[in-house]
């Protein structure tokens, strides 16, 4: 069973930055693909990132150049960089975990789901 513990969220001006923080525990990490997540209110759960096991990243496009996911096995913790945050980036954002080789896109995709961090980006 693994958990995950994101951080870091908080409440920025539109242009600024943040980083989120997501560690896991009860598996072994260097084994996971990991994603990032978010969820607007009123709207679906959309993928934002995903890193692999070999670190291959992908994004989705609205997040290109933005934003950077990125891990430090040593450490057990998915990072996602966000830069020039934008009002519409405001959500929860959350980390999840799949015990496999291939990136995922889709919340099915993944086995395992932190709690969530609240992001807010104001104008």
């Amino acid at each position: 069973q693994v958990q995950l513990v994101e951080s870091g969220g908080g409440l920025v001006q539109a242009g600024g930055s943040l980083r989120l923080s997501c560690a896991a525990s009860g598996g072994t990490f260097s084994r996971y693909a990991m994603g990032w997540f978010r969820q607007a209110p009123g709207k679906e759960r959309e993928f934002v990132a995903a890193i692999g096991r070999s670190t291959n990243t992908y994004y989705q496009d609205s997040v290109k150049g933005r934003f950077t996911i990125s891990r430090d096995n040593a450490k057990n913790t998915v990072y996602l960089q966000m830069n020039s945050l934008k009002p519409e980036d405001t959500a929860v954002y959350y980390c999840a975990a799949r015990f496999t080789f291939g990136l995922g896109t889709e919340s099915h995709d993944y086995n395992y789901w932190g709690q969530g961090t609240q992001v807010t980006v104001s104008d």
